[in-house]
């Protein structure tokens, strides 16, 4: 089993996580052999924060619960606080988590944190775009890795930008590998085109569908 960390604080981005979470959760086009996902959501304390939709998240575990290893993984919301340095913790713990070759992804605001202690220095990586990651980390020395697309995985580090939801998911899902190849195209090309034919074709790869 994979134990997927979701870091959460107050005004997180929503959408930013909405794809690879209920997907991950759900498992519900998952191939067979895949492994399951234990989603965890973690903070730096035990109090409820607050998304920037309006909801209400309660953590299940603090940043010192979190197990480290190859069978674990990490996702870092977008938010505008994360400039607060008691967020710093689980940056350094996602430097663990790639040194301990476990899958990290980060997308949006979360970017800006790992760019400012040097964790995109020397990895391929994207961001909001252009002089995002220059004007909100003042240490960040990575303009020669950086990818101006939505999405850019480089080994176990997956990063997106904020419109960069769908992409990043497709990269995180791709890198666990829990789907059939064949279904997460399809799955990415109905929720990219929303176009029928590609969700007819998703259904044909799900394993009942495919049994003698």
């Amino acid at each position: 089993m994979i134990t997927m960390y979701v870091y959460v604080l107050d005004t997180l981005a929503d959408w930013e996580l909405g794809y690879v979470t209920s997907e991950l959760n759900s498992g519900r086009f998952f191939k067979k052999d895949a492994q399951r996902i234990s989603l965890k959501t973690v903070s730096h304390s035990n109090e409820p924060i607050r998304t920037m939709g309006g909801l209400t998240i309660v953590p299940d575990c603090l940043i010192d619960d979190m197990v480290v290893s190859e069978t674990s993984a990490l996702l870092l919301p977008g938010a505008n606080t994360w400039s607060d340095p008691k967020h710093g913790a689980i940056i350094e713990k996602a430097r663990e988590f790639l040194s301990a070759g476990a899958v990290v992804g980060a997308i949006c605001g979360s970017t800006a944190a790992l760019a400012n202690i040097g964790i995109l220095d020397n990895r391929r990586h994207t961001s909001n775009g252009a002089g995002f990651l220059e004007m909100f980390s003042p240490c960040y020395k990575g303009q020669s890795f950086y990818i101006d697309e939505s999405s850019v995985a480089d080994n176990n580090l997956i990063t997106a930008g904020s419109t960069g939801g769908l992409l990043w998911a497709k990269q995180i899902i791709e890198y666990l590998g829990v789907f059939q190849s064949e279904t997460l195209e399809a799955w990415y090309l109905y929720f990219s085109t929303g176009k029928p034919e590609h969700f007819f074709a998703l259904m044909q790869t799900l394993p009942s569908n495919n049994e003698n």
